[in-house]
């Protein structure tokens, strides 16, 4: 499997932390978004909210260990799979210091017509940009 070619560091707010101490289960589906956005942004610019041109349609997350309050991590992303109108993202954060897997995840996205309210094929210069940069088939 490829390695990630796309990490950003993040450190851990007060405010994602739950009554245990640790950051919250969910806050980690907000670290695959910042990650995300941010790869996107390094591909293709950032266009307005209503140009984004695709919706999610699934989510998973593997809690690996705890993240604590003042630890950084890296997340990282790529694209590993680009279906007709699909294309998958994968994640994995990892603690700074020590190399700790947190945790692994990914997302399905579905590009998507506002107007039709339905799915499209992703364009062939959106496909051709992410198999560069990922170094896809």
């Amino acid at each position: 499997m490829p390695s990630f070619r796309f990490t950003t560091a993040l450190e851990i707010r007060f405010r994602d932390l739950d009554a245990l101490g640790h950051v919250n289960n969910a806050v980690y589906l907000t670290y695959f978004e910042i990650v995300r956005t941010r790869y996107w942004k390094r591909l293709f610019g950032l266009p307005p909210p209503d140009d984004w041109g695709f919706v999610m349609v699934r989510t998973e997350c593997n809690y690996r260990s705890p993240a604590l309050l003042g630890e950084t991590i890296d997340i990282a992303a790529r694209v590993s799979a680009l279906g007709n109108s699909s294309f998958t993202f994968e994640y994995r954060l990892i603690e700074s210091r020590s190399g700790r897997l947190i945790a692994d995840g990914l997302s399905v996205q579905a590009c998507f017509d506002r107007k039709s309210g339905r799915t499209v094929p992703i364009p062939e210069t959106m496909r051709q940009q992410i198999k560069d940069f990922e170094g896809l088939d």
